[in-house]
């Protein structure tokens, strides 16, 4: 387990969480990947180094082509964690803690096998860890329904980058149980329609933006103030990563709060929340 800088994943108490990864790889196939470029060169050695792929083999070609890719899912059992081991060794303190389970994979994504899957979950469900908190994230939300309702202490979400991701994940949160449900909007690649802001509401309970760093690309600053303001709407707390700094002009800081002049249907003004940047959690998070 280790200490991450992604800004959203945080320990209960607020302070920066961590990464834990018993699997690592996947076939998802997105360009920007940060996980990929990882695997072929700091961690080149160590993932080839383990050859448990879930390639039967008796075909020895697709077998070796899977342990020379050291991105070809990998299952890492010892890194599951006992009840003597806990999650509370890391950074010497028992405290509860924010982690963020295969940011090196996608826990339910494509060529992950489902008892892998379920291993990591029973992991995460043990009464002995019901304190600590395990944020999941995938690209394939069809797949979230085979492990629904989902242990207590995980909050899961699925990335969505354009319109039409949005649409199948909002499609797949609703059919799930979870105490948290969230979008992760990273990288927002184009605009999310949100003219029926209330689709949201009753299904999410948090949404992340961000931009693709590694080219930085960000998106246009209108696409992120109306997703912000439809969030404002249905009361849905919103976190917008640090990468979108570069986006606001001066014109329109994110951290100058404005007043918005429409009323709720409790007859409360809402804030102009799209003029700030904010970086909230959900209630639960208290």
């Amino acid at each position: 387990m280790n200490k991450t800088k992604i800004e959203w994943v945080k320990n209960p108490d607020g302070s920066q969480g961590s990464t834990w990864n018993p699997i690592t790889g996947c076939l998802n196939g997105c360009e920007y990947c940060y996980a990929r470029k990882l695997a072929n060169t700091r961690l080149f050695t160590t993932y080839q180094n383990n050859q448990n792929v879930a390639v039967d083999r008796s075909d020895l070609a697709e077998y070796e082509k899977a342990i020379n890719d050291p991105f070809y899912p990998r299952f890492w059992p010892e890194r599951l964690k006992s009840r003597e081991q806990g999650f509370g060794d890391y950074m010497s303190g028992a405290f509860p803690k924010g982690i963020f389970v295969c940011d090196m994979s996608d826990l339910f994504g494509i060529g992950i096998p489902e008892e892998w899957t379920r291993r990591v979950l029973e992991n995460i469900g043990q009464p002995w860890y019901k304190e600590h908190r395990f944020y999941l994230l995938t690209k394939q939300p069809q797949n979230l329904i085979k492990f629904s309702p989902f242990p207590d202490n995980c909050w899961v979400g699925v990335t969505a980058t354009t319109n039409g991701n949005m649409s199948r994940a909002l499609v797949n949160l609703a059919i799930i149980k979870a105490k948290v449900r969230y979008i992760s909007l990273e990288p927002l690649e184009g605009r999310i329609g949100m003219s029926d802001h209330m689709s949201m509401k009753g299904i999410v309970d948090w949404v992340i933006i961000g931009a693709q760093t590694k080219p930085y690309k960000p998106p246009r600053v209108e696409w992120v103030q109306e997703i912000a303001l439809a969030c404002t709407k249905a009361h849905i707390p919103l976190f917008l990563k640090d990468n979108l700094r570069p986006l606001l002009p001066n014109r329109m800081p994110f951290w100058c709060p404005v007043s918005w002049r429409e009323m709720d249907h409790t007859n409360t003004p809402i804030t102009m929340s799209e003029n700030r940047l904010r970086q909230e959690m959900p209630n639960s998070a208290q």
